[in-house]
């Protein structure tokens, strides 16, 4: 017995995502514990718990709301990455790497949500 998002291949790779952007953002300085760290682990967890909690609306136009939020979340984990290069926090490869990862995923979410009647 399964959630229906648990089969959806978007909360799938959110999920990993998340897990993975979890370990980059805590390797973060000390002092940005509260600040981009913080950011970034919620933007990121905000990503597949979205996906989830609009999956089990009552309607479609609920859940295609909920779609939103996760993509606004997506694009806030972005822009937390553009802040942990520009603060030397990651390097050039990683950031190319998480946003692919995060380019793929956006698309993959947009299409599902224009998929949603």
């Amino acid at each position: 017995m399964k959630f229906k998002f648990e089969e959806l291949r978007i909360w799938q790779k959110a999920m990993d995502m998340g897990e993975e952007l979890n370990k980059v953002a805590k390797s973060f300085p000390k002092t940005e514990m509260y600040n981009l760290t913080s950011q970034m682990i919620r933007a990121i967890d905000s990503v597949a718990l979205n996906i989830s909690e609009g999956s089990i609306g009552q309607t479609n136009p609920e859940f295609k709301r909920f779609m939103g939020y996760s993509i606004r979340s997506l694009a806030e984990v972005v822009t937390c990455l553009h802040k942990a290069e520009r603060r030397k926090y990651i390097n050039k490869d990683e950031f190319e790497k998480y946003y692919a990862d995060s380019y793929e995923l956006m698309n993959m979410m947009t299409a599902f949500k224009k998929s949603i009647k």
